[in-house]
């Protein structure tokens, strides 16, 4: 498929996928952003204000982002205030808010939880852990987890535990969510980038990108159970899902409801 040019929005680096579209940072720019695959096209920014603007979440309803900026030290929820007007579709009819969290140095890994009421931001530069109530918008903990050049943090899909790798660590770290304890600190080699889960739940994959491989972890007995050899250095990581030929029928018949 073709490169996608985006000009003068320079440093692109978090993706997400939302409603159709890709959400992407900038981070030169200082900007988020959207591109439609439908119209080839960037249909929509938004600058932060803030300092390299890294990592980014969408929610599935496209009303909440969030996105952190490593140099400013900040966590940015930017959410949806006003809906399209009548007849009309999509972001760009929207009016936004910013609310600028400040956390800790480097904060760069992040993740909502699964059920949408913290955000936990890893800082790599003081090895801590922010956690942000949704809610309020403000910080109700500061976790001394010891995780310095920490790069990205991710919950199980149960929402009881969280992972965190580090570049220059040798292990991931693993926190209990109910009592913001280290329970476990899982040998990785020399260091360590991207995490995605399993959808079932069972595994973790993780990046170990000066080893050159993807260690998988078990989520029951928390030890590495394989390695799968990734090339030169492995880093982001994403899950995709095959649609049968069943799926692909449903998604083109319309409901008889």
């Amino acid at each position: 498929m073709p490169s996608i040019d985006l000009g003068a929005l320079r440093g692109p680096h978090g993706l997400a996928f939302a409603g159709g579209k890709v959400w992407f940072t900038a981070e030169a720019a200082k900007t988020i952003g959207s591109y439609d695959p439908a119209t080839k096209s960037v249909d929509w920014i938004l600058g932060t204000g803030q300092n390299r603007t890294h990592m980014i979440y969408v929610s599935p309803d496209r009303k909440l982002i969030v996105t952190t900026n490593v140099n400013s030290g900040t966590v940015s929820i930017i959410e949806k205030t006003i809906g399209s007007q009548a007849g009309q579709t999509g972001p760009l009819e929207a009016e936004w808010n910013e609310t600028v969290v400040p956390v800790g140095k480097g904060a760069e890994g992040f993740d909502v939880s699964p059920d949408g009421k913290e955000i936990w931001a890893a800082n790599a530069g003081d090895g801590t852990v922010t956690v942000i109530d949704v809610a309020s918008e403000h910080v109700t903990q500061t976790l001394a987890a010891d995780v310095s050049g920490a790069n990205r943090l991710k919950f199980t899909l149960d929402g009881k535990l969280a992972l965190i790798s580090m570049l220059r660590g040798a292990y991931v770290t693993v926190i209990d969510v109910g009592t913001k304890k280290t329970i476990k600190q899982i040998a990785m080699g020399h260091g360590a980038a991207g995490i995605v889960m399993q959808p079932d739940g069972e595994r973790a994959f993780v990046a170990c990108t000066p080893d050159n491989f993807v260690a998988v972890i078990d989520l029951h007995s928390m030890e590495v159970a394989g390695r799968i050899q990734a090339g030169q250095s492995p880093d982001g990581l994403a899950w995709v899902r095959r649609r049968t030929e069943q799926s692909r029928i449903a998604t083109t018949i319309p409901s008889s409801k």
